[in-house]
């Protein structure tokens, strides 16, 4: 069966590409002291706005940092967001979607219309709020690492709603299926029935809509940043290097901004291809 779905995922040219790309970037970003001397912390004012060179192969910023640095060290904080927001996201969902899908009636209806009250909520006005109200509680979990946890929980409790719905309706087919009247026959639980034996059968779909979420929330959270309600500085993400450049750019410095925009364009780029080969990789009706 891997060798299969491995199979068809080569076929997808760009999604080969696209893989290949950002466990790259995933490796650059874990390995930066490797491949960087400079402290993406440390500010020169003898090196300010430096331009592209063979010393700062992405030039400066405006306090005299090394922009490759920054971007390396960065990619930890926003792929690492981008992970856990999806993974909080898809386990929310995925039990939201289960219980309403398994169980129906009332329980369906009512978890359904509170899915519904969600999606209708302003997502960007709704963001903001909670991040706000999130870095009003003084507590050091939340607000390590410029508030990065706190960031997790917003996007992550946001992100939910879609793989619900995804999980409800994958759920409400297989629950008529033989090998779960099988199952209830032989005395197993509704969480034993739920988790063991229709789950493992609904995972192709969350699997995907859980890499295209990590895309979704790389962006999400460098929206939060370049609008200052995500990660704080000088803790460095992509987003919140493009809104310390704005300014920069109107006095003719655009590497400062060139850069976080293009890996944040890459990656979701790639990540969305990913999804696309993973879609038609696990797709159970594609004839070989």
């Amino acid at each position: 069966m891997r060798r299969m779905i491995w199979r068809r995922f080569k076929r997808h040219h760009m999604a080969l590409v696209g893989f290949t790309v950002v466990v790259t970037l995933a490796l650059a970003s874990v390995f930066a002291p490797l491949i960087t001397d400079h402290d993406p912390y440390h500010s020169s004012f003898s090196t300010r706005y430096e331009a592209p060179s063979i010393a700062f192969p992405l030039g400066t910023d405006d306090l005299g940092r090394d922009v490759l640095t920054r971007i390396l060290y960065a990619g930890r904080i926003s792929l690492s967001i981008g992970v856990l927001a999806m993974s909080l996201g898809v386990i929310v969902g995925t039990l939201v979607g289960a219980v309403a899908g398994f169980y129906g009636g009332r329980i369906d209806n009512l978890l359904m219309r509170f899915v519904d009250l969600m999606l209708s909520l302003p997502s960007l006005f709704v963001l903001i709020i909670m991040t706000l109200l999130f870095r009003s509680v003084n507590s050091p979990l939340l607000q390590a690492a410029g508030g990065v946890p706190a960031i997790v929980l917003v996007i992550g409790l946001l992100s939910w709603m879609p793989v619900a719905r995804l999980v409800r309706g994958s759920f409400l087919s297989f629950k008529e299926k033989e090998f779960v009247e099988a199952a209830r026959a032989s005395g197993a639980s509704n969480l034993r029935i739920m988790f063991r034996h229709i789950l493992p059968n609904a995972i192709s779909p969350i699997i995907v809509a859980g890499t295209l979420r990590v895309a979704s929330s790389i962006i999400t959270e460098s929206g939060l940043s370049f609008l200052g309600f995500g990660v704080q500085p000088p803790t460095p993400t992509w987003g919140n290097m493009l809104r310390n450049a704005q300014d920069e750019m109107l006095k003719g410095h655009l590497w400062m901004a060139f850069f976080p925009g293009l890996m944040i364009f890459i990656t979701v780029i790639c990540i969305n291809y990913i999804g696309d080969g993973l879609r038609d990789a696990l797709d159970p009706y594609k004839v070989e």
